[in-house]
C-alpha cells in the first residue's frame, strides 16, 4: 500500500515515535497473534488426541465415516466463519454501535439465529438418509445432526467476532481451546455409552452449545445490558455485505476437507480412514493459521484505516506459518511411519507414504488462507476466482485416483 501525500504530511508533523515504544508495541502485536495461534495449536493438539482416541475406539472404516462427517461440517460451519470475518470487521470500524447498542444487536441476532437452528434441525431429521448418502455412512442420525451442528456454529462465530472487535482476543483463544477438549470429552463419554460413530460426533454438537453458553455471559459482563430504542443492525445485512468472505472462504474449506469425503468414495473404506488420519497430521499447520487469522484480519483492517501500512501484518503471520510449517515437514520427512504408528495405531502406519505430500500441500494452503484472511480484511474480491477455479476441479480429479498415493498427489 502506498502512503498518499496528506499522509506524508501527517507523519512528517507527527512527534518522532520514541523507538522503544516502537518495539514494545511490536512485540505486543506479534504477542497477540502468537496468543491467538497458540490457543489454536492447543485445540490442534485436542484435535489430535479425538483422533488417537476415536481412530483406536473405531477402527478405519469406523474413523472414515467419522471423519467424513466432521469434513463436511468443516465445510459448511464456513458462513459462520465469514460472519465472524465480517463481524470482527464491521465491529472495529465501529458500525455496530458500542456497549450498550453492541449488546442490542447480539440479542437480535441471537434470537434470528435460534429460530433458524430449529428450522434446520427439523428439515435434518427429515433428510437423513439423503444425507448419509452424500457421505456413503451408515450413521444416518449423525448426518442428520451435521446442519444443525453447523447453525450452531454460526452462532458461536458471531459470539467471537463481536470480542474480537473489541480486542478481547484472550477469551476468543480461550474458547477455542475449551471447545475442543470438550468434543473429545463429551464424545469419549457417548462412545463409552455405546453410541459409536454417532456418539462421537454428537460431541462436536454438545461441544459448541456450552461454548454459546459460556460466549454469551462472557458478552454480557463486556457489554452490559441490551439498551432500548437502539438502531437496528440486521443480520442480513452483514450477510449480504459478507458474500465475498462466504464464497472465498468456503472454497478454501473445500480444498481444505472435501478430499476426506472424496476419499469415502473413490477408495476403499479401510484406505479411506488411513487417508482421513494421516490428514489430522498434515492439516495441523492450516487449523494454526486460522488462529492467526483471528488477529490478521482485523489488525490489518484497522491499520489500513488509520492510513497505515497493512503488509506488516500479513509478513507477520506469514513468518509464523513459514517458521511451523518448516518444523513439521521435517517431521513428516524423517519419521513419518513412526509418527502414525505411535499416534494412530499399526493399522494407520501406512500412510507414511503420504504424510511428507501432503504436508507440503496443507503448508501452502495455511499460507493462502493468511492471504484471503488479509485480503477480505481490505475488500479484496478478484482472488476467489482463483480459489473457485482450483476447488471445482479437485473432487473431479480425486475421482480418477484409486491408490493412496495417487489421491494424496491430486
Amino acid at each position: 500500500m502506498h502512503v498518499t501525500g496528506v499522509e506524508e504530511s501527517a507523519a512528517a508533523a507527527a512527534p518522532a515515535a520514541d523507538p522503544s515504544a516502537r518495539t514494545a508495541l511490536r512485540a505486543t502485536e506479534t504477542a497477540k497473534a502468537v496468543g491467538l495461534a497458540a490457543a489454536t495449536m492447543g485445540a490442534n493438539v485436542v484435535a489430535v488426541a479425538f483422533t488417537i482416541v476415536f481412530t483406536r475406539l473405531l477402527g478405519t472404516d469406523g474413523y472414515g465415516a467419522l471423519a467424513a462427517l466432521l469434513n463436511l461440517s468443516v465445510i459448511l460451519f464456513v458462513p459462520g466463519s465469514a460472519l465472524q470475518v465480517a463481524a470482527a470487521r464491521e465491529g472495529a470500524l465501529g458500525r455496530l454501535g458500542h456497549g450498550g447498542e453492541l449488546a442490542g444487536t447480539l440479542l437480535r441476532w441471537m434470537r434470528h439465529i435460534a429460530l433458524g437452528l430449529a428450522v434446520v434441525a427439523v428439515a435434518s431429521a427429515l433428510l437423513q438418509e439423503p444425507l448419509a448418502a452424500l457421505l456413503n455412512v451408515e450413521q444416518s442420525w449423525a448426518a442428520a445432526a451435521v446442519p444443525p451442528t453447523a447453525a450452531l456454529w454460526f452462532l458461536v462465530c458471531i459470539q467471537r467476532g463481536l470480542l474480537q472487535s473489541a480486542r478481547a482476543y484472550r477469551p476468543v483463544g480461550l474458547s477455542i481451546v475449551l471447545e475442543a477438549i470438550g468434543r473429545l470429552a463429551v464424545g469419549a463419554v457417548l462412545v463409552a455409552a455405546g453410541l459409536s460413530v454417532t456418539g462421537a460426533y454428537l460431541g462436536t454438537l454438545a461441544s459448541l452449545a456450552i461454548t454459546a453458553a459460556v460466549l454469551a455471559a462472557v458478552l454480557r459482563r463486556r457489554l452490559g445490558p441490551p439498551a432500548p430504542g437502539t438502531p437496528p443492525h440486521p443480520l442480513r445485512s452483514l450477510v449480504r455485505d459478507a458474500a465475498v468472505p462466504i464464497g472465498a472462504l468456503t472454497v478454501v474449506a473445500a480444498l481444505q476437507n472435501v478430499d476426506v469425503i472424496m476419499a469415502r468414495h473413490a477408495l476403499d473404506e479401510d484406505a479411506a480412514g488411513i487417508y482421513a488420519a494421516a490428514t489430522v497430521a498434515a492439516k495441523a499447520v492450516v487449523w494454526i493459521a486460522v488462529g492467526i487469522g483471528l488477529y490478521v484480519l482485523p489488525e490489518a483492517t484497522r491499520r489500513a484505516a488509520e492510513g497505515l501500512d497493512p503488509r506488516t501484518v500479513l509478513a507477520r503471520g506469514l513468518a509464523i506459518i513459514v517458521l511451523i510449517s518448516g518444523c513439521a515437514l521435517a517431521v513428516f520427512a524423517a519419521v513419518p511411519r513412526l509418527l502414525l504408528k505411535t499416534a494412530f495405531g499399526e493399522e494407520y502406519a501406512d500412510g507414511a507414504t503420504i504424510l511428507f505430500t501432503l504436508g507440503a500441500a496443507f503448508a501452502l494452503l495455511a499460507c493462502a488462507y493468511i492471504a484471503v484472511q488479509f485480503l477480505l480484511g481490505l475488500r479484496h474480491r478478484a482472488f476467489a476466482l482463483v480459489l473457485l477455479v482450483v476447488a471445482a476441479a479437485e473432487p473431479v480429479l480425486l475421482l480418477g485416483a484409486d491408490d493412496l498415493e495417487g489421491f494424496a498427489r491430486t
